[in-house]
């Protein structure tokens, strides 16, 4: 392994530190669920940073990712 794919690799076991503690970690009584455009998007930026060899899909990868992201904040706020 390179130092590029160690960095990756450590990205990775971050955000998914980030993301168990996220699901085990409760603030009082809120319980805070994903959605399936949040879930989706967290898959696409994962999956951007995996293929990121490939700079075409790896980008395209994480802005699909971030789009999603950006489409269920819209929603949420609407609901509000």
């Amino acid at each position: 392994m390179n130092a590029q794919q160690i960095y990756i690799a450590m990205a990775i076991v971050a955000l998914a530190i980030i993301a168990g503690l996220m699901f085990f970690v409760k603030k009082g009584n809120h319980q805070y669920k994903l959605s399936p455009f949040a879930a989706l998007a967290f898959a696409f930026v994962l999956a951007g940073i995996v293929f990121g060899e490939s700079r075409l899909v790896g980008y395209g990868l994480m802005g699909i990712g971030v789009l999603l992201a950006v489409i269920d904040m819209v929603q949420k706020m609407r609901k509000k």
